[in-house]
């Protein structure tokens, strides 16, 4: 059952191809609004809390500060609204999940860049 699941999965759930990106990365994600009759696309810009999942299942979450106050976001990775992601900035961190970043303010929030 496990293999019919997954063979009908890759077969018809299109994969849109997102650059590579972790937890620590500056990334924006571009998406579709639909606003009765209209669509829009809207981005939101922040950082990369952790990925999680995989496969059809797989979803990231990005964290941004709008003003003083902190909002999170989870996106699917399969969303059929999502029109493309963007890396800023890559970030090093030693962890796949950064949740204590949340807690962090001012100078200590900052994310060091990754040497290539």
């Amino acid at each position: 059952m496990a293999d019919l699941l997954k063979f009908v999965q890759d077969e018809f759930v299109a994969r849109k191809d997102f650059p590579v990106f972790g937890a620590g990365d500056t990334i924006t994600v571009y998406y579709e609004i639909k606003e009765g009759e209209k669509t829009r696309t809207q981005f939101f810009k922040g950082v990369v809390l952790q990925r999680r999942g995989s496969g059809n299942t797989e979803t990231f979450t990005i964290r941004k500060m709008s003003g003083a106050i902190g909002v999170e976001r989870i996106f699917p990775v399969n969303l059929p609204a999502l029109q493309k992601v963007e890396v800023n900035k890559r970030g090093k961190v030693r962890r796949a999940r950064i949740f204590y970043f949340r807690e962090l303010t001012g100078k200590k929030a900052k994310i060091k860049d990754r040497r290539r």
